[in-house]
């Protein structure tokens, strides 16, 4: 190991004791680097400085919300990206950001080497882990929390003996992790997944149960990118965030599933997405409407694919990448508008409208005005059904 490692630093209290724990252990200088992923929260130059104050020979934070938002969001929302058809990849869409950012800055420091504080359980070493060896092949990759036994309890005692300034008494029943495009809850009581959530866990969203009068907006798409909110343009950062607030005052984007992790445990997980959730249920609408059937059906398996891909930590993979110009050159006819009614729980889709629409009135009505020949119809289904017709009378011999 190098004279110097990069530790991705979250303020909390295994990363602020892995800085003194990696010096003692290895002799190294420890640079923490801090990502703004849009998680809100706590102040990041505090952040920064409590670096610093255990022992950091430098910190420094990142902002990284427009890239979070143009260079990785905007990517799933265009794939409709939900793993498991439910998770819309909070974490995992952070992580080979966050581990980009990593590799550049033990360049710039001079590092051989990057640490984490990913335990050895979850799906997070493995993404920092396989993004950075895609990206640099040559860094080494430390982590304490798995390798070097810092249990919470080794931590907190470590974090008293040094005399830490961080908060060892206070103990969170769950873990969190949250970024601009949602928020992972998990651990304490939930792993009974016969317990229910209670309001205590959620914090991007109100009770969807709430009495409240329903918002109603419209969401403009050029290509598949949000770029105007009720007719106001919009950055895509702006766009999640507007729905982040709006979809989320309605409870919106509430998940908790049993999912299947990498490392092949099953793991209760509840989220809250408010604003992904509601993009993708309107970027949905409105391929439905521009793009064509078998192009459609396509593409949600390649959908189904990617968000594996990227949930089990493969981002920077060549076939995710492959994956990603199939469905950036679907979105060529995603435009238009779609209105949605946030209410209760739910954003549903109420109305939608483009140019490029496939929708053709006088094929779908049933009035009057209906151009649609159904006397072409009788051959069609014979000539469909035929195979099927075949093999059911040669069964039937049989």
């Amino acid at each position: 190991m190098s004279s110097r490692v990069v530790l991705a630093y979250s303020g909390g209290l295994d990363t602020s004791v892995a800085i003194g724990w990696i010096t003692e252990a290895t002799g190294a200088e420890v640079i923490a680097m801090a990502a703004d992923v849009g998680q809100g929260g706590e102040d990041l130059e505090a952040v920064r400085q409590r670096a610093l104050d255990c022992g950091a020979v430098a910190s420094e934070v990142v902002d990284l919300r427009t890239e979070f938002a143009e260079q990785y969001c905007l990517p799933a929302l265009r794939a409709n990206a939900l793993y498991l058809d439910r998770y819309p990849l909070v974490s995992a869409l952070s992580r080979p950001l966050i581990s980009a950012h990593l590799v550049d800055a033990a360049r710039r420091h001079g590092a051989d080497t990057v640490a984490h504080g990913c335990t050895g359980k979850g799906n997070d070493q493995v993404r920092f882990e396989v993004s950075i060896a895609a990206l640099a092949p040559d860094l080494h990759v430390y982590a304490p929390v798995r390798d070097s036994g810092m249990t919470r309890d080794k931590a907190i005692a470590f974090a008293e003996e040094k005399g830490l300034p961080i908060d060892v008494t206070h103990s969170s029943p769950f873990s969190v992790d949250q970024n601009l495009w949602g928020r992972a809850v998990e651990t304490g009581f939930l792993e009974d997944i016969w317990n229910a959530p209670t309001e205590e866990v959620y914090a991007y969203t109100s009770d969807p149960g709430a009495p409240r009068p329903p918002d109603e907006v419209v969401i403009g798409f050029e290509r598949g990118v949000p770029v105007a909110i009720d007719g106001a343009a919009v950055t895509v950062l702006q766009a999640i965030e507007a729905l982040n607030r709006r979809a989320g005052a309605q409870g919106v984007g509430r998940i908790d599933m049993v999912e299947d992790r990498l490392v092949g445990i099953k793991s209760r997980e509840v989220y809250e997405a408010p604003g992904a959730i509601a993009l993708i249920n309107a970027h949905m609408e409105l391929e439905n409407v521009t793009v064509e059937r078998e192009l459609a059906r396509f593409k949600r398996g390649v959908e189904q694919r990617w968000a594996e891909l990227v949930y089990d930590g493969l981002w920077f993979s060549p076939l995710r990448s492959s994956l990603q110009a199939f469905i950036d050159s679907a979105q060529e006819s995603v435009t238009g508008e779609v209105r949605m009614r946030l209410h209760a729980g739910q954003a549903t889709v109420t109305g939608r409208r483009s140019e490029q629409s496939l929708y053709r009135f006088d094929l779908a009505t049933y009035d009057s005005g209906d151009t649609y020949d159904q006397s072409q119809a009788r051959g069609f289904i014979e000539v469909f059904g035929m195979t099927t017709k075949l093999a059911a009378q040669r069964d039937r011999r049989q």
